[in-house]
């Protein structure tokens, strides 16, 4: 399973597909505190990305792929291509 929810952190792993997008927006909404887990994410459906920087949840581990050091930069509002 690409999500893993635990009870206050969403472990993010390889490939999160459409049908997690989702999963991952009921389950931000039941509680504002909650985390997500990045570590491991390789990958993602836009949709997945479109949940993460609507909500934009505490990332409790940044993504280690280089790849998406857009998404680092764009949860931190430390990029110039989001716009509000």
């Amino acid at each position: 399973m690409p999500i893993a929810f635990k009870k206050k952190v969403a472990v993010m792993t390889g490939h999160c597909e459409i049908e997690e997008a989702e999963s991952l927006f009921a389950w931000l909404n039941e509680e504002v505190s909650r985390q997500v887990n990045l570590k491991a994410l390789a990958s993602a459906h836009t949709a997945v990305y479109q949940v993460l920087l609507a909500k934009k949840p505490k990332v409790s581990v940044w993504p280690e792929s280089e790849k998406l050091i857009w998404l680092t930069k764009m949860m931190n509002n430390k990029s110039n291509v989001w716009c509000e």
